[in-house]
């Protein structure tokens, strides 16, 4: 097998793992409710105030 046949094996693999990575994070991100979303932010926000003063 010609080193170019590997290298581009190796590209599909990397972008098919890329794939599955985002598919995943994207999954993760939408089983959030928008009142745990908002409650989540408004944590944060009170965290980085703490953290200010």
């Amino acid at each position: 097998m010609r080193w170019w046949k590997v290298a581009g094996l190796a590209g599909l693999a990397g972008v098919a793992a890329t794939g599955v990575v985002i598919a995943r994070s994207e999954r993760r991100r939408r089983a959030y409710t928008p009142d745990e979303i908002r409650s989540r932010l408004h944590e944060r926000v009170a965290e980085a105030t703490e953290k200010k003063d």
